[in-house]
């Protein structure tokens, strides 16, 4: 069985925000290098199907990813700038 790992680990709590989610980043890229072993919830499988059944049902309502992603673009630039 694996040793505990200390929470947060040694020098977490001294780097600045953007370094934390850096060094987080880095430990789900890991992580998720070997795809097989990330467990998938059964809830996270019920969302899918649901969402999947939801765009078979209504095409009309569905976009597709350039539309979408001009759209969270165009949404973006419009955004007040936080702080």
């Amino acid at each position: 069985m694996p040793q505990p790992v200390p929470l947060p680990p040694p020098g977490f709590d001294e780097l600045s925000t953007d370094e934390k989610l850096s060094y987080v980043q880095s430990l789900w890229d890991r992580i998720a290098a070997d795809q097989d072993e990330v467990p998938v919830p059964d809830w996270h499988r019920e969302v899918f199907r649901r969402r999947l059944h939801e765009r078979d049902a209504y095409p009309e309502d569905t976009l597709g990813w350039e539309e979408m992603r001009d759209q969270l673009r165009r949404e973006l630039e419009n955004r007040e700038p936080e702080g």
